[in-house]
Protein backbone atom coordinates (compact mmCIF):
# COMPACT_ATOMS: atom_id res chain seq x y z
CA UNK A 1 0.00 0.00 0.00
CA UNK A 2 1.06 3.40 -1.01
CA UNK A 3 0.78 6.60 1.23
CA UNK A 4 0.99 10.18 0.12
CA UNK A 5 2.25 12.93 1.74
CA UNK A 6 1.19 16.31 1.23
CA UNK A 7 3.33 19.16 2.54
CA UNK A 8 2.42 22.33 3.27
CA UNK A 9 4.40 24.95 4.38
CA UNK A 10 3.90 27.26 7.48
CA UNK A 11 3.29 29.94 5.27
CA UNK A 12 1.09 28.69 2.53
CA UNK A 13 -0.77 26.94 5.14
CA UNK A 14 -1.91 30.40 7.07
CA UNK A 15 -2.64 32.23 3.93
CA UNK A 16 -4.95 29.11 3.43
CA UNK A 17 -6.74 29.61 6.72
CA UNK A 18 -6.80 33.04 5.99
CA UNK A 19 -8.78 33.25 3.05
CA UNK A 20 -10.65 30.30 4.05
CA UNK A 21 -11.91 32.61 7.44
CA UNK A 22 -12.64 35.42 4.85
CA UNK A 23 -14.66 33.04 2.37
CA UNK A 24 -16.80 32.07 6.18
CA UNK A 25 -17.26 35.86 6.78
CA UNK A 26 -18.11 37.02 3.80
CA UNK A 27 -20.96 34.52 4.03
CA UNK A 28 -22.12 35.15 7.13
CA UNK A 29 -22.21 38.80 6.40
CA UNK A 30 -24.37 38.38 3.46
CA UNK A 31 -26.34 35.97 4.64
CA UNK A 32 -27.40 39.05 7.37
CA UNK A 33 -27.62 41.22 4.79
CA UNK A 34 -30.37 39.60 2.96
CA UNK A 35 -31.90 38.67 6.39
CA UNK A 36 -32.03 42.46 6.86
CA UNK A 37 -33.30 43.43 3.89
CA UNK A 38 -35.77 40.96 3.92
CA UNK A 39 -36.75 42.05 7.14
CA UNK A 40 -37.10 45.00 6.15
CA UNK A 41 -39.19 43.96 3.38
CA UNK A 42 -41.70 42.79 5.20
CA UNK A 43 -41.36 45.56 7.88
CA UNK A 44 -42.33 48.30 5.22
CA UNK A 45 -45.17 45.61 3.65
CA UNK A 46 -46.87 45.68 7.08
CA UNK A 47 -46.25 49.33 7.72
CA UNK A 48 -47.45 50.12 4.48
CA UNK A 49 -50.75 48.46 4.88
CA UNK A 50 -51.26 50.28 8.67
CA UNK A 51 -53.22 53.71 8.13
CA UNK A 52 -51.29 55.35 11.02
CA UNK A 53 -51.13 59.40 12.27
CA UNK A 54 -52.46 61.91 9.84
CA UNK A 55 -50.07 64.25 11.83
CA UNK A 56 -46.71 63.46 13.24
CA UNK A 57 -44.52 66.11 15.07
CA UNK A 58 -40.50 64.46 15.88
CA UNK A 59 -38.80 66.28 18.29
CA UNK A 60 -34.78 65.33 18.60
CA UNK A 61 -34.46 66.99 21.78
CA UNK A 62 -36.75 68.44 25.15
CA UNK A 63 -34.85 71.35 24.51
CA UNK A 64 -37.30 71.84 21.20
CA UNK A 65 -40.55 71.45 23.59
CA UNK A 66 -41.24 75.58 23.79
CA UNK A 67 -41.18 75.36 20.06
CA UNK A 68 -43.72 72.59 19.43
CA UNK A 69 -46.03 72.83 22.40
CA UNK A 70 -48.09 75.81 21.09
CA UNK A 71 -48.38 73.63 17.97
CA UNK A 72 -49.72 70.77 19.97
CA UNK A 73 -52.04 73.56 22.05
CA UNK A 74 -53.28 74.49 18.78
CA UNK A 75 -54.43 71.28 17.39
CA UNK A 76 -55.54 69.78 21.32
CA UNK A 77 -57.77 72.75 21.10
CA UNK A 78 -59.26 71.90 17.82
CA UNK A 79 -59.71 68.74 18.92
CA UNK A 80 -57.63 67.19 16.28
CA UNK A 81 -55.07 63.60 16.78
CA UNK A 82 -51.10 64.38 16.22
CA UNK A 83 -48.72 61.82 17.16
CA UNK A 84 -46.11 63.06 18.92
CA UNK A 85 -42.11 60.98 18.52
CA UNK A 86 -39.17 61.77 21.01
CA UNK A 87 -35.96 61.31 21.71
CA UNK A 88 -35.98 62.30 24.99
CA UNK A 89 -37.57 60.37 27.88
CA UNK A 90 -37.86 63.30 29.84
CA UNK A 91 -39.67 65.14 27.48
CA UNK A 92 -41.98 67.73 28.88
CA UNK A 93 -44.92 66.07 27.10
CA UNK A 94 -44.81 63.24 29.21
CA UNK A 95 -46.17 65.49 32.32
CA UNK A 96 -48.85 66.17 30.93
CA UNK A 97 -51.88 65.28 29.92
CA UNK A 98 -53.55 65.63 26.48
CA UNK A 99 -56.73 64.11 24.81
CA UNK A 100 -55.72 64.55 21.43
CA UNK A 101 -51.87 63.83 21.34
CA UNK A 102 -50.40 60.69 21.69
CA UNK A 103 -46.84 60.50 22.69
CA UNK A 104 -44.15 58.08 22.43
CA UNK A 105 -40.43 57.93 22.97
CA UNK A 106 -38.39 56.31 20.01
CA UNK A 107 -35.10 56.37 21.49
CA UNK A 108 -32.02 58.35 20.05
CA UNK A 109 -29.78 58.05 17.44
CA UNK A 110 -29.86 55.22 15.06
CA UNK A 111 -33.17 53.50 17.18
CA UNK A 112 -35.37 56.75 16.51
CA UNK A 113 -33.99 56.55 12.61
CA UNK A 114 -35.34 52.78 12.45
CA UNK A 115 -38.90 54.09 13.17
CA UNK A 116 -39.04 57.58 11.41
CA UNK A 117 -37.84 55.80 8.77
CA UNK A 118 -40.66 53.35 8.28
CA UNK A 119 -43.21 55.98 9.57
CA UNK A 120 -46.58 56.14 8.01
CA UNK A 121 -47.93 59.62 7.97
CA UNK A 122 -49.86 62.15 6.23
CA UNK A 123 -47.38 64.78 7.13
CA UNK A 124 -44.13 65.33 9.29
CA UNK A 125 -42.95 68.29 10.64
CA UNK A 126 -39.65 68.52 12.33
CA UNK A 127 -36.95 70.66 13.22
CA UNK A 128 -34.12 67.84 12.37
CA UNK A 129 -31.82 68.45 9.55
CA UNK A 130 -30.18 66.38 6.59
CA UNK A 131 -33.44 64.36 6.23
CA UNK A 132 -32.28 61.71 3.45
CA UNK A 133 -28.53 63.03 3.81
CA UNK A 134 -27.41 61.04 6.47
CA UNK A 135 -29.06 58.30 8.24
CA UNK A 136 -32.89 59.71 8.42
CA UNK A 137 -34.45 58.51 4.99
CA UNK A 138 -37.72 59.69 3.75
CA UNK A 139 -40.20 57.17 4.36
CA UNK A 140 -42.42 56.01 1.43
CA UNK A 141 -45.40 55.87 3.54
CA UNK A 142 -44.89 59.26 4.87
CA UNK A 143 -46.88 62.03 2.05
CA UNK A 144 -45.24 65.33 3.02
CA UNK A 145 -42.15 66.15 5.34
CA UNK A 146 -41.67 70.46 6.67
CA UNK A 147 -39.34 71.69 8.41
CA UNK A 148 -39.66 74.11 11.01
CA UNK A 149 -36.43 75.99 12.40
CA UNK A 150 -36.01 76.55 16.29
CA UNK A 151 -34.92 80.23 14.92
CA UNK A 152 -34.70 83.44 13.19
CA UNK A 153 -31.68 83.25 11.80
CA UNK A 154 -32.96 80.37 9.43
CA UNK A 155 -31.07 77.90 7.72
CA UNK A 156 -27.85 79.48 5.81
CA UNK A 157 -25.62 78.10 9.17
CA UNK A 158 -26.95 74.50 8.64
CA UNK A 159 -24.72 72.37 6.98
CA UNK A 160 -24.72 71.91 3.60
CA UNK A 161 -27.80 70.14 1.50
CA UNK A 162 -29.57 69.96 5.49
CA UNK A 163 -32.58 71.05 3.84
CA UNK A 164 -33.06 69.89 0.26
CA UNK A 165 -34.99 67.05 0.13
CA UNK A 166 -38.00 68.54 2.39
CA UNK A 167 -41.24 69.54 0.70
CA UNK A 168 -41.97 72.56 3.01
CA UNK A 169 -39.98 74.91 5.10
CA UNK A 170 -41.60 76.93 7.63
CA UNK A 171 -40.38 80.38 8.08
CA UNK A 172 -40.45 83.03 10.71
CA UNK A 173 -39.97 85.95 7.99
CA UNK A 174 -39.43 86.62 4.47
CA UNK A 175 -34.97 87.60 4.67
CA UNK A 176 -34.27 83.91 4.13
CA UNK A 177 -36.73 83.04 1.01
CA UNK A 178 -34.62 84.17 -1.76
CA UNK A 179 -31.66 82.39 -0.85
CA UNK A 180 -33.12 79.25 -0.39
CA UNK A 181 -34.74 79.47 -3.77
CA UNK A 182 -31.54 80.74 -4.98
CA UNK A 183 -29.76 77.78 -3.43
CA UNK A 184 -32.64 75.45 -5.23
CA UNK A 185 -31.96 76.61 -8.35
CA UNK A 186 -28.09 76.20 -7.78
CA UNK A 187 -28.83 72.60 -7.36
CA UNK A 188 -31.51 72.14 -9.41
CA UNK A 189 -33.76 70.75 -6.62
CA UNK A 190 -37.61 71.40 -7.46
CA UNK A 191 -38.94 74.25 -5.67
CA UNK A 192 -40.14 73.45 -1.78
CA UNK A 193 -43.24 75.35 -0.29
CA UNK A 194 -41.57 78.54 1.62
CA UNK A 195 -44.39 79.37 4.23
CA UNK A 196 -43.92 82.79 6.38
CA UNK A 197 -45.94 81.55 10.00
CA UNK A 198 -44.12 83.30 12.45
CA UNK A 199 -42.30 82.50 15.66
CA UNK A 200 -43.77 79.82 18.04
CA UNK A 201 -41.08 79.93 20.06
CA UNK A 202 -41.06 84.17 20.62
CA UNK A 203 -44.81 84.05 20.78
CA UNK A 204 -44.56 81.64 23.53
CA UNK A 205 -42.18 83.64 25.59
CA UNK A 206 -43.65 87.03 25.05
CA UNK A 207 -46.40 86.25 27.88
CA UNK A 208 -43.54 84.76 30.01
CA UNK A 209 -41.47 87.73 29.78
CA UNK A 210 -43.92 90.03 30.83
CA UNK A 211 -45.15 87.92 33.65
CA UNK A 212 -41.01 88.30 34.93
CA UNK A 213 -40.83 90.40 38.29
CA UNK A 214 -38.51 92.93 37.78
CA UNK A 215 -35.08 93.18 40.21
CA UNK A 216 -35.36 95.48 42.89
CA UNK A 217 -31.87 97.24 42.99
CA UNK A 218 -30.68 95.95 39.31
CA UNK A 219 -26.94 96.42 38.93
CA UNK A 220 -25.71 96.86 35.50
CA UNK A 221 -25.33 93.34 33.90
CA UNK A 222 -23.42 92.24 30.87
CA UNK A 223 -24.22 88.62 29.36
CA UNK A 224 -21.49 86.73 27.74
CA UNK A 225 -23.75 84.01 25.66
CA UNK A 226 -20.59 82.53 23.89
CA UNK A 227 -21.01 79.69 21.32
CA UNK A 228 -19.19 76.49 21.70
CA UNK A 229 -16.12 74.93 19.17
CA UNK A 230 -13.21 76.29 17.64
CA UNK A 231 -14.36 79.82 17.25
CA UNK A 232 -15.97 80.28 20.35
CA UNK A 233 -15.77 83.40 22.02
CA UNK A 234 -14.42 81.31 25.40
CA UNK A 235 -11.71 79.42 23.79
CA UNK A 236 -10.78 82.12 21.17
CA UNK A 237 -10.38 85.01 23.70
CA UNK A 238 -11.04 83.54 26.95
CA UNK A 239 -9.48 85.91 30.03
CA UNK A 240 -8.51 88.77 27.50
CA UNK A 241 -12.18 89.09 27.15
CA UNK A 242 -13.26 88.23 31.07
CA UNK A 243 -10.92 89.94 32.94
CA UNK A 244 -11.54 93.74 31.76
CA UNK A 245 -15.36 93.14 32.65
CA UNK A 246 -14.48 91.27 35.75
CA UNK A 247 -12.46 94.45 36.65
CA UNK A 248 -15.78 96.53 36.21
CA UNK A 249 -18.18 96.91 38.93
CA UNK A 250 -20.57 95.74 36.59
CA UNK A 251 -22.75 92.56 37.59
CA UNK A 252 -21.32 89.44 34.72
CA UNK A 253 -23.01 86.71 34.03
CA UNK A 254 -21.33 84.15 31.66
CA UNK A 255 -23.55 81.74 30.42
CA UNK A 256 -21.89 78.67 28.29
CA UNK A 257 -23.36 76.57 25.20
CA UNK A 258 -24.85 73.54 27.02
CA UNK A 259 -22.16 71.87 24.83
CA UNK A 260 -19.36 73.31 26.26
CA UNK A 261 -19.50 71.07 29.69
CA UNK A 262 -18.43 68.24 27.19
CA UNK A 263 -16.31 69.61 24.49
CA UNK A 264 -14.93 72.54 26.44
CA UNK A 265 -14.43 70.96 30.04
CA UNK A 266 -10.70 72.25 30.45
CA UNK A 267 -11.54 75.86 29.38
CA UNK A 268 -14.10 76.30 31.37
CA UNK A 269 -12.95 74.87 34.52
CA UNK A 270 -9.56 77.06 33.98
CA UNK A 271 -11.96 80.19 33.51
CA UNK A 272 -14.46 79.07 36.71
CA UNK A 273 -10.87 78.68 38.96
CA UNK A 274 -9.50 82.24 37.70
CA UNK A 275 -12.70 84.12 38.59
CA UNK A 276 -14.21 82.31 41.80
CA UNK A 277 -13.08 84.77 44.03
CA UNK A 278 -14.76 87.28 41.62
CA UNK A 279 -18.09 88.01 43.54
CA UNK A 280 -19.43 89.73 40.41
CA UNK A 281 -18.65 87.26 37.98
CA UNK A 282 -21.51 84.31 38.10
CA UNK A 283 -22.19 80.94 35.78
CA UNK A 284 -25.22 80.45 34.58
CA UNK A 285 -26.36 76.61 32.94
CA UNK A 286 -29.98 76.83 33.44
CA UNK A 287 -31.83 74.93 30.96
CA UNK A 288 -34.20 78.02 30.45
CA UNK A 289 -32.44 81.30 29.56
CA UNK A 290 -35.42 83.74 29.37
CA UNK A 291 -34.89 85.01 33.40
CA UNK A 292 -31.27 85.48 32.57
CA UNK A 293 -31.77 87.28 29.96
CA UNK A 294 -34.21 89.27 31.49
CA UNK A 295 -32.19 90.31 33.67
CA UNK A 296 -29.21 91.28 31.55
CA UNK A 297 -29.02 94.91 29.88
CA UNK A 298 -26.20 93.72 27.17
CA UNK A 299 -24.98 90.77 25.69
CA UNK A 300 -21.70 89.85 24.30
CA UNK A 301 -21.80 86.66 22.13
CA UNK A 302 -21.08 85.48 18.46
CA UNK A 303 -23.18 84.45 15.86
CA UNK A 304 -25.82 82.04 17.62
CA UNK A 305 -29.20 82.13 17.29
CA UNK A 306 -29.55 83.63 21.16
CA UNK A 307 -28.55 87.03 19.89
CA UNK A 308 -32.05 87.68 18.18
CA UNK A 309 -33.93 86.16 21.34
CA UNK A 310 -32.02 88.63 23.23
CA UNK A 311 -32.52 91.61 20.45
CA UNK A 312 -36.28 90.63 19.40
CA UNK A 313 -37.40 89.56 22.97
CA UNK A 314 -35.62 92.22 25.21
CA UNK A 315 -34.54 94.90 22.71
CA UNK A 316 -31.54 95.40 24.36
CA UNK A 317 -28.16 96.01 22.86
CA UNK A 318 -25.00 93.60 21.85
CA UNK A 319 -21.79 93.00 21.05
CA UNK A 320 -20.64 90.44 18.82
CA UNK A 321 -17.41 89.16 17.59
CA UNK A 322 -17.91 87.90 13.72
CA UNK A 323 -14.33 87.86 12.35
CA UNK A 324 -13.77 84.10 13.30
CA UNK A 325 -16.56 83.16 11.43
CA UNK A 326 -16.26 80.14 8.57
CA UNK A 327 -19.06 79.38 6.32
CA UNK A 328 -17.33 77.03 4.22
CA UNK A 329 -18.65 74.08 5.72
CA UNK A 330 -22.56 75.89 5.95
CA UNK A 331 -25.62 76.68 3.25
CA UNK A 332 -24.34 80.13 3.20
CA UNK A 333 -21.08 79.12 1.32
CA UNK A 334 -23.12 78.50 -1.72
CA UNK A 335 -24.43 82.26 -2.05
CA UNK A 336 -22.92 84.89 -3.80
CA UNK A 337 -23.68 87.11 -1.09
CA UNK A 338 -23.44 87.13 2.58
CA UNK A 339 -26.41 85.57 4.13
CA UNK A 340 -29.29 87.93 5.24
CA UNK A 341 -29.14 86.92 9.07
CA UNK A 342 -25.33 87.77 8.67
CA UNK A 343 -26.16 91.31 7.22
CA UNK A 344 -28.75 91.79 9.84
CA UNK A 345 -26.11 90.88 12.62
CA UNK A 346 -23.98 93.74 11.69
CA UNK A 347 -27.02 96.40 11.77
CA UNK A 348 -28.24 95.74 15.06
CA UNK A 349 -25.17 95.21 17.02
CA UNK A 350 -21.30 96.31 17.27
CA UNK A 351 -18.27 94.16 16.38
CA UNK A 352 -15.31 94.12 18.86
CA UNK A 353 -12.20 91.72 18.78
CA UNK A 354 -8.74 91.27 20.10
CA UNK A 355 -7.65 94.74 19.30
CA UNK A 356 -10.24 96.62 21.19
CA UNK A 357 -10.76 94.29 24.28
CA UNK A 358 -8.98 97.32 26.30
CA UNK A 359 -11.31 99.32 26.25
CA UNK A 360 -14.62 96.81 25.94
CA UNK A 361 -16.01 98.87 28.94
CA UNK A 362 -16.06 102.24 27.00
CA UNK A 363 -17.90 100.33 23.97
CA UNK A 364 -20.27 98.87 26.20
CA UNK A 365 -21.16 102.30 28.08
CA UNK A 366 -21.90 103.84 24.55
CA UNK A 367 -23.56 100.79 23.14
CA UNK A 368 -26.27 101.30 25.44
CA UNK A 369 -26.95 104.77 24.35
CA UNK A 370 -26.72 104.15 20.49
CA UNK A 371 -30.02 105.36 19.05
CA UNK A 372 -29.05 104.32 15.44
CA UNK A 373 -28.75 100.72 16.79
CA UNK A 374 -32.56 100.94 18.59
CA UNK A 375 -33.97 101.51 15.27
CA UNK A 376 -31.85 99.01 13.59
CA UNK A 377 -32.91 96.68 16.13
CA UNK A 378 -37.20 97.56 15.52
CA UNK A 379 -36.45 96.96 11.73
CA UNK A 380 -35.02 93.74 12.02
CA UNK A 381 -37.54 92.39 14.28
CA UNK A 382 -40.30 93.43 11.64
CA UNK A 383 -38.91 91.55 9.06
CA UNK A 384 -37.41 88.31 10.35
CA UNK A 385 -40.00 87.56 12.97
CA UNK A 386 -43.76 88.55 11.15
CA UNK A 387 -47.06 87.33 12.16
CA UNK A 388 -46.21 87.77 15.61
CA UNK A 389 -48.52 86.02 17.99
CA UNK A 390 -50.04 84.08 15.06
CA UNK A 391 -47.81 81.26 14.21
CA UNK A 392 -49.46 78.02 16.17
CA UNK A 393 -52.12 79.01 14.39
CA UNK A 394 -50.91 79.02 11.32
CA UNK A 395 -48.96 76.05 11.18
CA UNK A 396 -51.52 73.76 12.71
CA UNK A 397 -53.49 75.72 9.13
CA UNK A 398 -50.89 75.18 7.06
CA UNK A 399 -50.50 71.18 8.00
CA UNK A 400 -53.99 70.70 7.82
CA UNK A 401 -54.73 71.73 4.66
CA UNK A 402 -51.45 70.12 3.26
CA UNK A 403 -52.34 66.78 4.90
CA UNK A 404 -55.95 67.01 3.11
CA UNK A 405 -54.49 68.36 -0.09
CA UNK A 406 -52.06 64.98 -0.28
CA UNK A 407 -54.86 62.44 0.63
CA UNK A 408 -56.96 63.48 -2.29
Amino acid sequence: MVFFQLYIDPGTGSALFSIAIGIATVGYFLFRAFAIKLKVFLFRSAKAEQSQYKYVIYSEDRRYWPFFQPILDEFESRETEVLYLTSSSDDPIFSLEYKSIKSKFIGKGNKAYASLNFLSAGFVLATTTDLDVLQWKRSKSVKHYCHMFHGVSGSMLYRLFSLDYYDSVLLSGENELPEIRYLEKLRRLPNKQLVVVGNTYFDKYVEKINNIPKEENHPFTVLVSPTWGPSGLLKVFGEKLLDPLADTDWRIIIRPHPQSALAEKPVIERLTERYKNNTNVEWDYDDDNINTLSKTDVMISYYSCIVFDYVFLFDRPVLLSLQTLDFRPFDAHNLEHEPSFYQILKKVGVEFNESNLDSIKDTISDLVQNTTLRQNREEAKMLMWQHQGESAKRIADFMIETANKEAN
